[in-house]
């Protein structure tokens, strides 16, 4: 594996690459990682010749009362965790070779945005998509994979990759749960032992959601109550929203039919934890994704 912080020096590898007919996958991350960003780097070994890993807390996806400054970090944990996955490149730029001067040109993806995590962080996807973009352009032509646990920014990012044409198919991958059903984060670091088993009040709320859909249910409003009521009984946990939206443009939904997102975002301790799963509601049938439960050997 090599490990490179400038972009010339990340372009001249992927170009190299792609000169001999090799196809670039690339994870963009910022680090810290767990078997979630694992299961992208396996994701994208298997389906590539070439991989790229980027490694970068972008500043301009943090809020001014936000936890920038203490977002965790182990490069030499993450080097060893992307090395043993096979990943051909370690991008770990700085701060100033991503945002040399300060920045005058943002993205922003409407509509997809305004919701959700966007209603109490309205600067954080406009960060998002416009270090999205750079890091797009400096990989070049590529296959991108993302988390579905971040449902809302796969769905920003794969808006914002054909809306401006980029050469990258925007690929997303299974949420991945801890066995009492905690969906694996890098903020997870941040619980104390008493707010790590009230955290898993998230997805068990989600479970008790997707069984009175697969029960029939299709009012979201009850299905909301759901969440909401169950969540309530943990004070640990503050809720900051229960959505039912459409999975596809994100805007809430009245009936359960097709698609739908149904997503949590709370604040536990010191983190502010997000969860979500997709139903797919067809005339015979109800489909439900939660994701997946890391194996043992991924844990950290």
């Amino acid at each position: 594996m090599r490990t490179v912080a400038r972009a010339h020096d990340l372009r001249a590898l992927v170009d190299d690459a792609r000169a001999i007919g090799s196809r670039v996958g690339f994870v963009p991350t910022m680090g810290y990682f767990h078997a979630g960003h694992r299961s992208l780097m396996r994701a994208a070994r298997a389906e590539n010749d070439f991989v790229v890993v980027s490694l970068f807390v972008n500043p301009l996806q943090f809020g001014p009362t936000e936890d920038l400054s203490a977002y965790p970090s182990d490069l030499d944990r993450d080097s060893a965790a992307a090395e043993a996955e096979g990943v051909d490149v370690l991008f770990t730029p700085t701060t100033e070779e991503i945002y040399p001067r300060p920045i005058v040109t943002t993205v922003h993806v409407d509509g997809l945005t305004n919701g959700l995590c966007g209603r109490s962080r309205p600067t954080h996807f406009d960060g998002v998509t416009t270090v999205v973009a750079k890091l797009f352009s400096m990989v070049g032509p590529c296959r991108a994979y993302f988390g579905r646990k971040d449902a809302q920014q796969l769905a920003v990012v794969r808006r914002m990759a054909e809306d401006l044409d980029l050469p990258v198919e925007v690929i997303g991958c299974p949420l991945v749960r801890e066995p009492d059903g905690l969906a694996m984060s890098s903020r997870n670091a941040y619980l104390e032992p008493d707010d790590r088993r009230a955290a898993a009040i998230l997805s068990r709320a989600l479970h008790e959601a997707a069984a009175e859909v697969a029960n029939g249910e299709r009012d979201a409003d009850s299905v909301h109550r759901v969440l909401t009521g169950l969540i309530a009984t943990e004070p640990r946990v503050q809720l900051d929203y229960a959505e039912v939206v459409d999975a596809h443009d994100l805007t809430p939904v009245t009936k359960i039919t097709g698609d739908v997102l149904v997503a949590v975002a709370a604040n536990v301790g010191r983190g502010r934890l997000i969860d979500n799963m997709t139903v797919s509601v067809g005339p015979h049938s109800v489909d439900v994704d939660l994701g997946v439960v890391a194996r043992e050997t991924e844990r950290v």
